[in-house]
């Protein structure tokens, strides 16, 4: 079964995750030509404090937080 899977920030509205999944699966559809019920998309969610870019926290950046 080919799987995608996506790491990033939680989507909160559960009409858009269903939307991010449908569209992945579309994609994967497209591109495999295999029937779209073996695909399978598994959503990661990291809030901010969890994720660092650069070697600062994604929570602290823009806001004048943490080291420059």
């Amino acid at each position: 079964m080919p799987t995608a899977t996506v790491d990033g920030p939680p989507v909160m509205d559960l009409d858009r995750k269903r939307a991010l999944a449908r569209e992945i699966t579309d994609a994967m559809e497209k591109a495999y030509g295999f029937p779209r019920d073996v695909f399978v998309v598994v959503i990661k969610e990291n809030p901010p404090e969890n994720v660092s870019v650069g070697g600062k926290m994604v929570c602290d950046r823009g806001t004048g937080n943490g080291e420059s």
